[in-house]
């Protein structure tokens, strides 16, 4: 496997993990009455501990991206 490859690889994970934590967060926006109404029935929590619990989300998932996939996509890119 050489550089290029994974350089590659590395950018597509990126822009899928992206695009999933866009469309996640997009769609928290537009549903949230309907999405925080069923999985406080599902996990028989309130609106505010649910709500922290997405924010904890959103940001561990972001920090995994950047964790992941975009420091060793730079780090590929510079040294390519």
């Amino acid at each position: 496997m050489n550089v290029e490859l994974l350089t590659d690889f590395l950018e597509m994970c990126l822009l899928i993990n992206a695009g999933i934590l866009l469309f996640t967060f997009l769609a928290m926006m537009v549903f949230k009455s309907f999405i925080v109404k069923q999985h406080g029935t599902i996990f028989g929590l309130s609106e505010h501990e649910l709500q922290g619990r997405y924010f904890s989300y959103f940001a561990h998932f972001k920090v995994l991206i950047i964790v992941f996939n975009l420091t060793p996509y730079l780090a590929l890119k510079i040294i390519a």
